[in-house]
């Protein structure tokens, strides 16, 4: 299995000091002032407009005719401006003035012919404030409305001002001051890395003990292993052991579209390191920007480069008594600069495997710990069967079955969740929904036959499992083989039975239909085929005329190199590879070939139990094959 995520971590968000927090809450309640200012404003104004509206003004001859008619109950005269009172249809006087008029310039209104006997008629001092206001807000509201859009613009301009100036800062978020910290306790499995990591702990508590001996505390320590080993959390272990700040960034954030600026974050990041010293620098990906110089391609000022070059002088940086230490992860350590790896810089190496069989009992024990689970499920029998599995793996199996549980109404996670979580995530999930024909399930059921009936047989051959024709992930069918033990070394013989058991499929095909009626449902296993084989002759040294010698390429250097570097072997050599993975690939087929014919009626047998169950375990595929036999002309001499 090559699994292709990390292992999850908590708490990745860190917690923001205080001051921050204050900081963020204040401009928060300035901003909320600040338009709520606005908003009391522009409604304060609407208000106005619309309470003047609501008065008519009417002409003076109309108020002299309304009152003659008896319309008008009250007048109120304040200066030139008089309020009128009507009356509604009962003869009853309003309770505010609904219409207003103005007298004629050059007499009263008594003069001008208005019968005031008619109405009850009041005569007011003249009220100037509310002239005297509305004039004032005529001259000062366009200018306060000015100055809050002079503000509002000042501060957008700082903000943006501030966003430029930090360009350059560093993106590397701190961790350390968090209530729970990552402890090695709580990472099974990789004990040889945490006994590496043991000493750089040590060294950030007690580094006046090795300054007092002249030992030179280490500068950089690389994580290497695959994904989902745990790197990162190893880090972060180290930090919380140490108690130190813990500085973590990731490789692709330093790096931007603008020339200098990763370098420029390179140089924010060491200085607040060195600051807070004692502390960490973790650099998550660091191929990312470490990858090797010298391609010839963008120049000497390639932004990546750049970076890379801030990151060599800063570690050749540190004094003795700067307690920083910089650790750095990667999948692929062999496309790293040399100058990167040299001593005084990434001066240890931490390789993190995947994790053995104890290793991974003791992680699902881990992911299962706060689960409710059912007493029949078995541990130790789900760590024997994800052989090659990282942890990442092995939590998403543990997650997957909680998953189901749920979704099913599950009180407990039972033993068949964790069955289908584990299928799930080895070998993809079911697709029930797609329907195939007689004729292709029949198909299918002899081409996993095939591959069953030569993986059973042959005795270097990995156990099978489980033989399903349901369609699974990409596939139409699976037939899963698991190893009986966890191997550190692969033979010629097992790399043989893999190559034999891989074409099985595709040679049950070819017995049962004819040789023109193979289909392209073998094509992920003739790529397997290939590959095993290629990386026996190129890698491994196990040709038969060109054993003992390997032709690696390098496949993670630069585009550059490739193109003009020579292969490192002869057009001669390169013909000499092809044909010896041919006779690999006919050797394997000629023995799939003999087995399948020599038990053609096992292969019908699992062909009919596979098109009534559709799925075998490995149990029912063993009691069908029980008096299957070897032949002779496939075995190994």
């Amino acid at each position: 299995m090559k699994p292709d995520n990390q292992m999850p971590i908590n708490n990745r968000g860190g917690n923001r000091p205080n001051g921050s927090r204050r900081r963020k809450s204040s401009r928060r309640l300035k901003n909320v002032i600040f338009y709520a200012i606005i908003i009391a404003l522009i409604v304060g104004i609407f208000a106005t407009l619309q309470f003047g509206a609501r008065q008519e003004e009417v002409a003076f001859s109309d108020l002299v005719k309304d009152v003659n008619d008896g319309k008008v109950s009250k007048i109120v005269e304040s200066g030139s401006s008089l309020s009128i009172y009507m009356k509604d249809d009962q003869g009853n006087e309003e309770e505010y003035p609904s219409k207003t008029s103005r007298i004629p310039t050059g007499a009263s209104a008594s003069e001008q012919g208005l019968d005031i006997s008619k109405v009850k008629y009041e005569v007011n001092p003249p009220d100037t404030t509310g002239d005297m206001l509305w004039n004032l807000a005529i001259i000062f509201l366009p200018v306060i409305l000015m100055v809050i859009l002079f503000v509002w613009m000042m501060r957008q301009a700082g903000a943006q001002n501030n966003q430029s100036l930090g360009f350059g800062k560093s993106r590397a978020k701190l961790y350390g001051q968090d209530k729970t910290k990552t402890k090695f306790a709580e990472i099974a499995g990789n004990d040889a890395a945490k006994q590496d990591l043991t000493e750089v702990v040590d060294f950030l508590r007690h580094p006046k003990k090795f300054l007092a001996l002249g030992a030179k505390i280490p500068k950089g320590v690389l994580l290497v292993g695959p994904p989902g080993t745990g790197k990162t959390m190893m880090a972060r272990a180290v930090a919380g052991e140490a108690g130190v700040p813990f500085f973590s960034i990731s490789g692709s954030e330093f790096v931007e579209m603008f020339v200098g600026v990763g370098a420029s974050r390179v140089r924010d990041l060491f200085e607040k390191a060195k600051k807070n010293a004692p502390c960490i620098i973790f650099i998550d990906e660091i191929d990312a920007v470490g990858r090797r110089r010298g391609s010839g391609m963008g120049g000497g000022h390639d932004e990546r480069e750049q970076t890379l070059n801030q990151i060599l002088v800063e570690m050749d940086g540190f004094e003795k008594d700067q307690n920083v230490i910089v650790l750095a992860a990667t999948n692929r350590a062999d496309v790293l600069d040399p100058a990167l790896l040299r001593p005084g810089r990434f001066d240890r190496r931490v390789r993190i495997t995947l994790p053995e069989r104890p290793d991974r009992l003791a992680i699902l024990k881990v992911h299962f710990k706060n689960k409710p689970t059912d007493d029949d499920i078995d541990l130790d029998a789900l760590a024997a069967k994800t052989a090659g599995m990282s942890g990442a793996d092995l939590a998403n199996i543990a997650n997957e079955a909680a998953i189901r549980a749920a979704r099913l109404n599950h009180q407990k996670i039972t033993n068949a969740d964790v069955t289908e979580a584990l299928e799930k995530v080895a070998i993809g999930p079911e697709r029930k929904t797609n329907i195939m024909r007689d004729k292709d399930k029949e198909l299918t059921a002899y081409h996993e036959g095939g591959h069953a009936l030569v993986a059973e047989l042959l005795p270097d051959s990995d156990n099978v499992h489980k033989v399903t024709i349901i369609p699974r992930g990409g596939t139409g069918g699976v037939t899963w083989t698991i190893p009986e033990y966890d191997r550190p070394y692969t033979s010629v013989t097992e790399y043989k039975d893999e190559l034999a058991k891989a074409l099985g499929g595709r040679i049950a095909e070819e017995v049962v239909y004819g040789r023109d009626h193979i289909t392209s449902g073998a094509s992920s296993d003739l790529h397997s085929a290939t590959n095993i084989a290629r990386n026996m002759i190129i890698e491994n040294g196990m040709g038969t005329k060109l054993r003992d010698q390997s032709f690696h390429e390098d496949e993670g250097g630069l585009m550059m190199d490739r193109i003009t570097r020579e292969k490192p072997y002869s057009e001669k050599t390169a013909e000499e590879i092809d044909r010896e993975v041919k006779d690999l690939i006919d050797e394997a087929a000629n023995r799939a070939r003999e087995i399948i014919t020599t038990n053609r009626s096992y292969l019908e047998r699992l062909k009919d139990a596979l098109l009534e169950k559709e799925t075998l375990e490995a149990d029912e595929v063993a009691d069908l094959l029980k008096d299957a036999v070897m032949p002779e002309s496939a075995k190994l001499y």
